[in-house]
Formats: C-alpha cells, sequence, structure tokens
C-alpha cells in the first residue's frame, strides 16, 4: 500500500471541522448513541456547519432506536451489525431525499457511532463502534470505513470530548488522507494522547479504497502503538478481539511461523488434543478458538516491518484454518494480563521447552518491583496453564521436558508448586522425530536451495511455498 512521507501540519479538530463545513461539496448526517452528540457539536461549533450538517439524531432509546434502524439482529445495540445498520439507513435517507436536488455536485456522507461509556459506577467496559460511509465524487458508490475503540478515560465528560475529537478526524482523514494508509492512520490520534482512546480494529473497503489490504492496516496499528494486539480469524479476515474471545476456551500458540514446520504443526495438534481431553471441547466445540500468535518484533527487521513476508505468513496459517493473533507483547505474563479483559473460561498457552527456560529464568524480570513472582502471579490466573512441548537442544540430542529442565536451586519449590498445582503439563504424543526442524534452518536451506528443507514443513506449507516463490525460494 502507498503511503505518504510528506510531513503535514498538524489541525486540531476545530479547524478539520471549519475546513470541512467551508467545503460545499460535502455534505451529510451524523447519528451519534450514548455518547453524546459531541462529533455533530464540534461542527456546529467551529462555524459554517448549515453547509455541511443536512441533520443529527441520537436515538437513545431502544423503542426508537428500532423504530429508526430496524432491530438489533444480536440485541446488542453496540455492536458492528448495529453501526452497519444505522450507517446504510443515514446514508439511504441523504440519496432519496437529496439525490435529485443536489446529487451531481455532493460528495455525501453519513457518520455513526454506537457507544457505550462510563456509566455512574465506572465498572463497565467503555467502547464503540465508529464508521463513515461516504462518496468521494458525486454519483458514485460509497465507501466504508469502520474503527472499534475502546475508551481508557476514567471519566465519561472526557470520554465524550475524545469521540468528538476522534470523530471530526475520521471524516476529514476519509476526505484528505484516503490515499495513504497508514498516515490515514496515524491521523486519527491527532489532538489526542496515546492514553485516552485505544484503536483495536479498522476496516476501510470500497470502490476507491480496493488497494488497501486490511490486514495490513491492522497490523499497523499495534507498529504505531493504538492497540497492543489485532486478530484475524481462519479466513484472513481482520476481527475485532473481543468478537473472537469473549466468554471462549482459547489455545494459544506462539511463534515465528516463518514458516511454520512440522515441530509447529506437530504442537498444534498435540497441545489440541491435551486440550480437548483437559478442557472438554467436545461439549463445548463453538466456544473454543485456537490462535496462533506472533509477536511485532517478529515482523520488523532493521526498523522496518517487511509487509510481503507478514502477509505471506497469514496466508500460509489461513490455509491450514488457523486463527491469527498479532500482538506487541514479548513477555507472556502481559500477555496473560491482556486476555483477562475477555472474561475467557480457560486459556492455554503452548510454548516449546527452550522457550519456557526463558520464562522461568528470573533475569527477564528484573525490571519488575516483585521480580518474578510478580510476573508469575500476573501469568498463572486460575483458568491459565501452560502446556510444554518437549524441546531438543542444537547442541544436543537430550529432549527436554519439564521433568528435565534446568531450574535454578532459588526457585525449584516455585517450578514445583506449578507442577504439583498442574499449573504447567507436559505434551505427550509428540514426535520426537520432528523436534530438530527449527523454522531459521527451514529457511537457511531454501536461500541455500538444499530441497532437504521439503522434508521438514507439512506438504501443504511446502506447495505454498513452492507455488508462490515465497521466503527467497528459487525453483
Amino acid at each position: 500500500m502507498p503511503d505518504n512521507s510528506i510531513e503535514r501540519e498538524v489541525w486540531d479538530s476545530n479547524r478539520k471541522a471549519l475546513f470541512i463545513n467551508l467545503d460545499t461539496s460535502i455534505y451529510g448526517s451524523f447519528a451519534e448513541i450514548g455518547g453524546g452528540q459531541e462529533v455533530a457539536r464540534c461542527f456546529f461549533q467551529s462555524g459554517g456547519a448549515s453547509g455541511t450538517v443536512a441533520r443529527t439524531v441520537s436515538a437513545y432509546d431502544m423503542a426508537f432506536s428500532d423504530y429508526l434502524y430496524g432491530k438489533s439482529p444480536t440485541r446488542r445495540y453496540v455492536s458492528e451489525e448495529r453501526l452497519m445498520q444505522m450507517l446504510k439507513k443515514e446514508y439511504d435517507s441523504l440519496e432519496t431525499l437529496l439525490k435529485k436536488q443536489r446529487g451531481s455536485d455532493t460528495r455525501f456522507f453519513a457518520f455513526a457511532n454506537t457507544v457505550a461509556t462510563l456509566n455512574y459506577r465506572k465498572d463497565n467496559e467503555a467502547h464503540g463502534w465508529i464508521g463513515v460511509r461516504f462518496q468521494l465524487k458525486p454519483n458514485t458508490k460509497p465507501n466504508d470505513v469502520i474503527l472499534h475503540v475502546r475508551l481508557l478515560e476514567n471519566d465519561n465528560l472526557l470520554q465524550q470530548k475524545t469521540l468528538g475529537t476522534l470523530g471530526v478526524n475520521l471524516i476529514y482523514a476519509c476526505y484528505y488522507n484516503y490515499q495513504y494508509p497508514n498516515s490515514f492512520l496515524k491521523s486519527l490520534l491527532e489532538d489526542i494522547s496515546e492514553d485516552r482512546v485505544e484503536i483495536d480494529m479498522v476496516r476501510m473497503q470500497g470502490p476507491d479504497l480496493n488497494y488497501v489490504d486490511n490486514r495490513l492496516l491492522a497490523v499497523q496499528l499495534v507498529k504505531n502503538g493504538m492497540t497492543p494486539v489485532t486478530m484475524f480469524d481462519r479466513h484472513g479476515n481482520v476481527q475485532q478481539p473481543s468478537d473472537m474471545l469473549y466468554k471462549k476456551n482459547i489455545m494459544l500458540i506462539r511463534g515465528s511461523f516463518r514458516p511454520i514446520t512440522y515441530v509447529g504443526f506437530d504442537m498444534l495438534k498435540t497441545g489440541f488434543s491435551l486440550f480437548k481431553k483437559e478442557v472438554g471441547y467436545d461439549k463445548d466445540a463453538q466456544n473454543t478458538e485456537v490462535l496462533c500468535e506472533i509477536t511485532l518484533n517478529n515482523l520488523i527487521e532493521s526498523d522496518d516491518f517487511n509487509e510481503r513476508d507478514f502477509l505471506d505468513r497469514v496466508d500460509i496459517l489461513s490455509g491450514m484454518g488457523q486463527n491469527v493473533m498479532v500482538s506487541n507483547f514479548r513477555e507472556f505474563y502481559r500477555l496473560a494480563e491482556w486476555f483477562q479483559r475477555f472474561r475467557i473460561n480457560n486459556i492455554r498457552m503452548v510454548m516449546g521447552a527452550l522457550t519456557f527456560q526463558n520464562v522461568i529464568n528470573k533475569k527477564y524480570y528484573s525490571h519488575l518491583r516483585g521480580g518474578m513472582m510478580e510476573a508469575f502471579g500476573k501469568l498463572f490466573m486460575k483458568n491459565l496453564k501452560v502446556y510444554v512441548y518437549p524441546g531438543q537442544s542444537e547442541k544436543r540430542n537430550e529432549v527436554i521436558t519439564i521433568e528435565n529442565i534446568p531450574v535454578a536451586d532459588d526457585i525449584k519449590h516455585l517450578f514445583q508448586h506449578l507442577k504439583e498445582n498442574e499449573f504447567i503439563l507436559d505434551v505427550p504424543g509428540y514426535k520426537t522425530e520432528v523436534l530438530p526442524y527449527f523454522s531459521h534452518l527451514v529457511l537457511q536451506k531454501i536461500k541455500d536451495q538444499d530441497p532437504e528443507w521439503e522434508q521438514m514443513v507439512p506438504k501443504y506449507v511446502s506447495a505454498f511455498i513452492k507455488t508462490h516463490k515465497l521466503f527467497g525460494y528459487q525453483p
């Protein structure tokens, strides 16, 4: 995707709203539910709003909301489905009423949000869906930009103000930054500090936006620090995390998957076999998700994000029917903390024994006041266990499990506690012969044109790599 490398002046929301108001070709409606009418207010306060605002509406009562937009199919009023109903109704109304009158020289838009801000007890999750349906040229098909946001401020009025600024930024970006996706993203948080809001999902689609790859856009959210996690379903589509995780049973395996080898495949297979036996998958199959997680540092080389390399990995994993998650969490305990917000039923992290050696090394927790005890308190929640898949050192042929893994003397009692209470479990049924098949060895053999690499990855993966000439493969 092209991007804009030219530095430009950053405008505040008032100036952006005024600029749009003075553009006589832009005209539309505002439908805001749950956070006041802050976006429309910004346009009114900046001056000249009659040139932009066709109407504003805020249907808080469910009966009025259903009357205007139809019943929500999920009965969830803060949802993507509800947002799309609102956008369709508002945009269709504009065209029905105004197209004959001014359609030839007007670019119509419909802005909508459906939000849950903090309640008076401050015990709910403050989040919402925001979107714009808009034309870039008169008498053309519209485009859509959809966001999901988490509001981080601990005050309802501050959250409303943030929504107003974010909404103005979004409308402005749709008309003036749409050609440059990463600049588009960064501009959304102009005049908003990072601790006020988190954007964890974005989708751009339409005839003028067909060059945008939403998977790359989602990873840029993580790279830009706008969210710590982005997710893709098994079909490669960008998903909002809570839609995939809320009250689910989760099994997660972390890796570079560059490419996935027989080791990774065996970790998925044997880990899931243990998962089914322990968690009871057969009774709750529809409430279970498996995630292949890639950390951001596995995607960046020499400070650059390798877009093609990332898409290759997602395509392979999606082709194998796997969900993909990208995060900026280096430490497993931070990842565990993040998962807690979704009220997950059970979570199991599958990791190789060589990786687990680092997890139980106290030098990695020197930055924490409570050291390893603090980290383990966050990692080993009551519903989280670690499945340890055996590892084989490249220097020795010894197979390492939790029974013979090297443990420092001063944490042996802690390690024994984790074993006896089954916070850590060995993964049974593994294939010893695939343990030496490290991803970096496969990559090197591909670059060296050594055909032995094909024996180290599943047949689907080798065929995909050869067909698409991935990772430097030369026929």
